[in-house]
């Protein structure tokens, strides 16, 4: 994946306090840095922070990590996937991380610079679950990152996105995704279109999901694999994509509220298409 953090700070250095953090159980304590030098934004570089994002970043190794900036009370959390990652370790105050991020940035103490995620094609998706997720042009970073970590509760066995009108797969969509991101195979199309005649091809059924469909998602007979389509928040699935799929299908609800926010529209499809391909012979 090559799109890039670009955080919102000035400064490309920042100082540590001078003091180690405490050694316990016998481990040797992280030496703290002096100029803690962040790297510079670049399309080869991710920026990701939060406990849970990092720490999945960490287990899953899909990536490489390069230096982790943490206080004394993150890296002791984190030291078991320290030691195996192997990656380098800074001790920092939080006001450096808060200086690094700007201070709205809920860092729980931790930065990792890594590696942005391997690019992946349609022919690389492998049908596990029989559930794929299409997102047409859903830009807001938390819907993304609450849809990827929904995805990954569910074993979706892919999201695809755009690679333009698609968010930052870094920063606050990975905190969103609290280590989703590490663990749905996500690519990137240039023409959503072209990528839906491509799963057509391959056998999947393409539902779209849409407020004005003719029938409910839950009356729609599904056959694996089928790739479910979300639109954005009040624009929906464009008109090009709607043609492409095979089924429009819409959310009943019962209650006086019609509508949901995308990513949990994204939840309810999603227990709906795995309850009916599990009733599927």
């Amino acid at each position: 994946m090559r799109k890039s953090s670009k955080p919102p700070f000035g400064a490309k250095t920042a100082r540590s306090k001078p003091h180690a953090a405490p050694a316990r159980g016998g481990r040797a304590a992280p030496r703290p840095s002096g100029d803690i030098a962040f790297r510079r934004p670049s399309a080869e570089l991710s920026i990701l922070y939060g406990y849970h994002a990092v720490r999945e970043v960490l287990r899953a190794q899909k990536r490489k990590a390069l230096d982790l900036f943490a206080t004394p009370a993150a890296l002791e959390k984190l030291q078991p996937e320290i030691a195996a990652s192997g990656v380098t370790t800074h001790v920092v105050a939080p006001d450096v991380l808060d200086a690094r991020l700007g201070a709205d940035a809920v860092h729980q103490g931790v930065l990792l610079e890594a590696r942005p995620l391997p690019d992946l094609d349609i022919a690389d998706i492998e049908v596990k679950s029989g559930l794929v997720l299409a997102l047409d042009q859903i830009t807001d970073p938390h819907n993304v990152g609450a849809i990827l970590r929904t995805a990954a509760a569910f074993a979706v066995d892919a999201v695809i996105v755009t690679e333009r009108h698609a968010p930052e797969f870094s920063g606050v969509l990975a905190k969103t995704a609290s280590g989703g991101l590490e663990h749905v195979p996500l690519v990137e199309v240039v023409n959503l279109a072209r990528a839906l005649d491509q799963l057509g091809e391959a056998g999947f059924l393409r539902v779209g999901l849409d407020s004005e469909g003719p029938a409910s998602l839950e009356d729609t007979v599904l056959s694996r694999p089928t790739v479910l389509l979300l639109g954005a928040e009040g624009k929906g699935l464009r008109r090009l994509t709607r043609e492409k799929c095979d089924v429009l299908a819409r959310l009943d609800m019962p209650g006086a509220v019609k509508s949901l926010n995308v990513s949990n529209a994204c939840a309810v499809a999603l227990t709906l298409a795995r309850r009916a391909l599990r009733e599927t012979p």
